[in-house]
This record gives structure tokens, sequence and C-alpha cells, in this order.
């Protein structure tokens, strides 16, 4: 018993002394995407702009390795425009028939390329911090959509007094509003091929819809499937309903 209250009294000072991170960031506001709800579809157009996004911003410290290239036919990209894309990084590869590791072009099968070696590089090269892969972040992060459009717009000026640590930047959004990541979109940063505006806001947005699709690229299936196992259930019910009443009707 004594041991059960020194452990509770330990845990209470603890939760005394550490700062409520979670608390402390503003709750991301609520957006609208065309994905979410039963009948919703992923924008092809946003999600090709988002992969731009990602290619010419994101893709410089954050790994995708849970895509292939092939996977971009999704987006309404055609094989030949995949292969291209997929063409313009060195994969490596190997051993070859001398034992040794090579790079080659990449192709449609490969997964994304990565933009370290592996966690040590990657931390080395953003001053001990580690990007997080962006294969599953909408589905990783609370909040989802919101909260990732809310980081990459919620960047500011920090407050008079507050105590920004060297390297950190202010952001409203994350716990503790200090982030190691650097403001990573800015007005007209990427010229979209389709001529969109390229606002802020609309990269933001752009990104996050592609990123919500690379955790859920079969949502749409998905809900598909869904509809139809609905609509099946409703009618075998009504059959059902109906051979009830048919075998009753005499003994009524």
């Amino acid at each position: 018993m004594k041991k059960t209250l020194s452990m509770l009294a330990v845990a209470a000072v603890i939760s005394a002394a550490t700062p409520a991170f979670a608390s402390e960031a503003e709750v991301p506001p609520h957006q609208k995407w065309p994905h979410q709800g039963v009948f919703g579809t992923y924008d092809k157009a946003a999600l090709q702009r988002g992969f731009q996004v990602y290619k010419e911003v994101c893709a410089a410290c954050h790994s995708m390795k849970l895509l292939s290239y092939r996977d971009l036919t999704q987006l309404g990209y055609t094989p030949e425009q995949v292969k291209t894309v997929a063409a313009e990084y060195q994969i490596p590869d190997g051993p070859n028939d001398e034992g040794e590791m090579f790079e080659r072009p990449g192709r449609p099968a490969d997964r994304f390329h990565s933009p370290f070696p592996n966690d040590k590089a990657a931390r080395a090269a953003n001053g001990g911090a580690l990007p997080p892969d962006m294969s599953l972040l909408s589905k990783a992060r609370e909040h989802g959509d919101d909260y990732i459009y809310s980081i990459l717009t919620g960047y500011e000026e920090k407050p008079a007094g507050f105590d920004l640590m060297p390297g950190l930047n202010y952001n409203k959004y994350f716990a503790g509003h200090q982030i190691a990541m650097a403001k990573p979109l800015n007005e007209g940063q990427v010229t979209y091929t389709d001529g969109t505006a390229n606002t802020l806001e609309q990269q933001a947005r752009d990104v996050t819809q592609f990123l919500a699709w690379a955790s859920e690229p079969h949502m749409e299936q998905r809900k598909g499937m869904g509809l139809k196992v609905m609509i099946f259930m409703l009618a075998f019910c009504g059959i059902m309903v109906a051979a009830k009443r048919k075998l009753w009707a005499d003994i009524h």
C-alpha cells in the first residue's frame, strides 16, 4: 500500500512539472476535403498538384517508402509519364557480377527514392531531427489532414516574450509551438503546370490531399465496395421480409 501511494505521489509530481505541450498548440481548424464522407472521392487534379509539391519541396527531406512510382497511375498519369518520373532518380541496386553495388535509373516498380540512405544520415543532415516518412502521415497524426494543412500554414513570428530555442521555428499548431522544420512552403514557390494559382494555402491543400491519398490509395474502391454491400444487404432484407410474410400469411 505504501509503495502504491509513493508511486502515485511521484506520478503526480512529474505530471505537475511536465509542460502540457499537447494542450499548448491550437486545435487545427476543420477544413472541407473532397475525399471525406461516405461518398467522398479524390480530386485527381489536386492530387497531381500535390505530388508536384511533394516532388519539388518535401522530397528533399521526407521519404515515402511505401509508395511505388507505378502507383502514380491512380492519380491519372499515363504509364509513359510514370516511366519518365521514375527515370529521374538513381536507385541503388546490385550486387552486379563483380559483387559491387551500383545505381541505375528508376523504374515504375521501384519504391519512391529516399533523400537519405538511412535514419542516421537523415538526422545528421537535419540537426538531429528525423524527418518523418510521409507514407502514412495523414493517418498517423491526430486531426489527420487538418493537422498537416495547419502545420504547413501555421508558421508565424514568435510572440513577444516567447522563449524560442535556437534552430527552431515558431508554429502555432505544433505541440509546444517549436518545430525543427523550417517553413517549407511560401507564396508562389511551386509553379503549377495546370496554371492553378500557387498561393501558400493552395499548395498546402494540394500536398495535404496527396498525402491523404498516399495513406489510403484504395479508399475509393473501399467506399464503392461498402456501398455495394449496403445495397445488397437492403435488397436481401427486403426479400427476407417478403418471404416471411408469404410463408406466414395463412397462419395469421
